[in-house]
């Protein structure tokens, strides 16, 4: 039953081959647990049952998405049963193997950070490179933040910046010491009025999220840096100090 399956997977879907092998690996390990419960076909399985063939494999250290694809190849065959009027329901329709865990998001280590930050200021670009990425790092703003602020956003006195967020949202966030000092070194040298944009691109507009993102990994392997360095990194490492700082 499993291999006519099977050769409805090749001919009717026309499923790749790999695609058929996992099929088949996934549905003989069915078989060969059924067997040891003494079950001759899994057709005749319940949901109860392939429920502990699921939880056997969790605990002989199968790994949550070979579970996953496991189920989901018991799923489609006991559907295909279904159709094909040989089963009353899909014994496989409700179960739900365990999740995969969620990997956590990368970040750099306060070495790491300060190792990009600390841009040449006499560079070109260098006093406006070391506002950005202080201001990034000590504020953890979204890049479309970023590129959106105007002088009139910031609060260097009080440190404070003003930010438009999803939904249109405004909120006021804390900037650092360093990120202060490096914002008002870049203003002295742009000369910037209020209304201007903090960081300007072409044309004195708004610099763009992909510029930002462009000049992030090259700014990132000029310091010596081999992580994939880029916008949403630093927001998570800020999130990540402040986490470490406050425990």
């Amino acid at each position: 039953m499993i291999e006519e399956f099977l050769d409805h997977l090749a001919v009717e879907r026309r499923s790749s081959a790999h695609t058929i092998d996992a099929y088949r690996r996934d549905l003989q390990a069915l078989a060969d647990w059924a067997k040891s419960q003494g079950v001759d076909d899994v057709v005749a399985l319940q949901a109860a049952q392939l429920r502990a063939f699921i939880a056997d494999e969790h605990r002989r250290g199968l790994a949550p998405k070979s579970l996953q694809r496991r189920l989901s190849a018991c799923r489609s065959y006991y559907q295909w049963l279904l159709r094909h009027g040989r089963i009353g329901a899909n014994p496989a329709a409700s179960l739900h193997a365990p999740k995969a865990a969620r990997k956590l998001p990368q970040v750099l280590d306060v070495d790491e950070a300060v190792q990009l930050v600390e841009v040449p200021t006499d560079a070109p670009l260098g006093q406006r490179d070391r506002a950005l990425l202080e201001l990034l790092y000590s504020s953890g703003l979204r890049v479309s933040e970023l590129c959106a602020l105007r002088w009139h956003d910031l609060d260097l006195a009080d440190g404070q910046v003003t930010v438009l967020g999803k939904g249109s949202k405004q909120r006021m966030v804390p900037v650092g010491s360093h990120a202060r000092a490096a914002l008002a070194a870049w203003r002295e040298e742009v000369a910037a009025e209020a209304d201007a944009p903090v960081f300007p691109g072409r044309g004195g507009k708004p610099i763009t999220p992909r510029a930002v993102q462009l000049r992030l990994r090259q700014i990132a392997r000029r310091q010596g840096l081999f992580k994939r360095v880029h916008p949403h990194l630093l927001r998570h490492t800020f999130a990540s100090h402040v986490l470490e700082s406050s425990g």
